[in-house]
């Protein structure tokens, strides 16, 4: 335990929403005996009306409705040793004023890729016995057909596109399964990939030869957009595309000509661009377009996960440990 004579200060700054979910009782009360947690615990709205608050705090904690680390806030922090967030990408929260400060900042993304994976790998299995295609089509026809052609789960290939935490997670899952997986990642460690069990690969060759792809790739300059017509036109008959990444990363419009010309496709989309799709989007009606709001992350009990990964950075920044979860300012930008 913690020297009660040395505590650090902590102050909560997140959405109120999700803020019981995020950071539950058992948790709050573990972190209560760590730090000295300031109270109350306030939004990023509240912060904004009150900076000054920042000035005897040594530890913030947050997670969805992070404050901005701009350098107007920072002038109120001069005690803050670290910045733990209970949520996955901070792109959008970190400046240079910042990383110039040196103060290391602790993401949840490893706790957040758990049910992302569980569900990329969920509907993985059922890409790979056209469910929703056979689903849609019984239901056209009014009658079963004949045995039905799919890939199944035995010598069929699952392609990923981009490697990063949730990709090597999904691959790690794929290992039980009699596929072959093949990935496309520029930056990946090849010895990384190899010991996945993983095959690289070019992205034409991706969507070409596998039966399902799933998109785990971060929004990048590079990425943007880099889905479109060109590669879904690859896919084999039957293919199911999977993306619970960022929604940018697919042209959507040249997405759905692609997915009008062929109904044999199946796109399970978690993300979209924008987020939700624009009134009258097609992505509401084509049949062969499974829309979900963004549920691969994580939800309701399961966000309790990253309250407690940022628990024990906070355990192990109080007993001098060194940190597992810290964002490297150079990867940062990389991170989805």
């Amino acid at each position: 335990m913690a020297d009660t004579t040395r505590m650090l200060n902590a102050q909560l700054v997140m959405e109120e929403g999700r803020r019981a979910d995020v950071y539950p009782a058992p948790v709050i009360e573990d972190i209560g005996r760590l730090v000295n947690l300031r109270a109350p615990a306030l939004t990023r709205e509240a912060l904004r009306r009150d900076p000054a608050v920042l000035e005897e705090v040594d530890v913030l904690l947050t997670g969805w409705g992070a404050p901005v680390l701009d350098a107007e806030l920072l002038a109120h922090a001069p005690r803050l040793k670290a910045v733990m967030v209970a949520a996955g990408s901070v792109r959008h929260l970190t400046t240079p004023e910042f990383w110039a400060r040196g103060v290391p900042i602790v993401t949840a993304a490893a706790a957040n890729a758990v049910p992302v994976a569980e569900f990329s790998l969920a509907q993985i299995l059922l890409g790979l016995k056209q469910v929703h295609r056979q689903g849609r089509e019984v239901a056209a026809r009014g009658k079963f057909p004949h045995d039905p052609r799919v890939a199944g789960g035995y010598g069929s290939r699952v392609g990923l596109l981009g490697l990063g935490e949730i990709g090597r997670l999904v691959a790690e899952h794929l290992r039980h399964f009699d596929i072959e997986v093949l990935a496309c990642d520029p930056v990946i460690d090849p010895a990384l990939a190899a010991g996945l069990g993983v095959r690289l690969t070019g992205v034409e060759e991706l969507f070409t030869a596998c039966d399902v792809v799933s998109v785990h790739a971060p929004l990048l300059p590079e990425t943007e957009g880099l889905v479109g017509k060109r590669l879904m036109s690859l896919l084999p008959e039957g293919a199911t595309l999977i993306n619970t990444a960022r929604g940018a990363v697919l042209n959507e419009p040249e997405v759905i000509g692609v997915l009008w010309d062929r109904s044999d496709l199946t796109a399970v989309l978690d993300v979209t661009w924008p987020e939700p799709p624009d009134p009258g989007s097609a992505l509401f009606t084509l049949p062969n377009v499974v829309l979900t709001p963004h549920l691969a992350g994580a939800m309701g009990g399961e966000r309790a996960r990253l309250g407690e990964l940022v628990r024990d950075e906070l355990r192990r920044l109080v007993n001098g440990e060194p940190l597992r979860h810290a964002v490297e300012p150079t990867r940062a930008a990389t991170r989805a």
